[in-house]
């Protein structure tokens, strides 16, 4: 009575197995072809991330995060410069970095719950097929980010056109994840959507747990802790780092 109930028939038609496509079989043999595959074929990388003896991707995926979380970290930091051009990239990737470590255990139990077979394994592989095209989302933004950076002095602004892009890149990031899901026997994805708000949540309070990332201030890390929104709310009054 308790268990979760069936896709329901307004719920899309389950999608062909994985590996149906002979494309979709294929190795991916280094970080180039697995950026091409995310992009052109995301189903390919679906797949290779559920055969046991790939190993290899779940780590080059995240790594194909991480740097591109620096180099996009970069340019937040071209618009204060100074200290703010090798700070920003760092707290960049140990912000990405943090919030996926932190929320990986809760992704795991609703994946679970939803009925999901993936092993803790298969959803680390997803969680960081998630991260790695978001960033390459963000990096494809980069130029746009670097134009405005170099044309306005305004804090508020920049945050907001920040912002903006890193929404677009973790929304296309969880059709990925959500995609991944539905190749696992997920029964219900109510768990995951929950998991979608957590992971939003921590996230944005980890630019303010690591501020300043744009502008800047006397302390490399805050002194005293606020809840994003709070800083968010006083920086528009203030205007003093973000």
């Amino acid at each position: 009575m308790n268990e979760p109930n069936p896709l329901s028939k307004n719920d899309p038609a389950p999608p062909p197995e994985l590996g149906a496509n002979p494309g979709e079989v294929i190795p991916i043999p280094n970080v180039v072809a697995c950026i091409e595959a995310l992009l052109r074929d995301p189903r390919r990388v679906m797949f290779r991330l559920r055969q046991q003896n790939e190993r290899r991707l779940p780590l080059v995926l995240l790594g194909i995060s991480l740097v591109c979380s620096l180099a996009y970290g970069f340019i937040l930091g071209l618009f204060s410069g100074g200290e703010q051009l090798y700070l920003a990239p760092l707290k960049t990737m140990i912000g990405l970095l943090l919030s996926g470590l932190i929320c990986l255990p809760s992704l795991y139990i609703f994946s679970a719950l939803g009925g999901s077979k993936a092993s803790p394994a298969d959803v680390a592989g997803l969680l960081f097929g998630l991260l790695a095209l978001a960033t390459i989302l963000l990096i494809g933004f980069a130029p746009v980010a670097w134009i405005f950076s170099q044309s306005t002095e305004s804090i508020g602004a920049m945050g907001a056109l920040h912002l903006i892009f890193w929404f677009i890149a973790v929304y296309f990031g969880l059709r990925f994840l959500n995609a991944g899901f539905r190749h696992m026997e997920m029964r219900t994805r109510e768990g995951v959507k929950l998991w979608t708000i957590i992971f939003t949540l921590v996230a944005l309070q980890m630019t303010t747990a690591l501020r300043p990332i744009l502008g800047t201030a006397d302390t490399i890390l805050p002194t005293e802790k606020k809840f994003f929104l709070v800083h968010w709310g006083d920086h528009l009054q203030m205007g003093s780092e973000y």
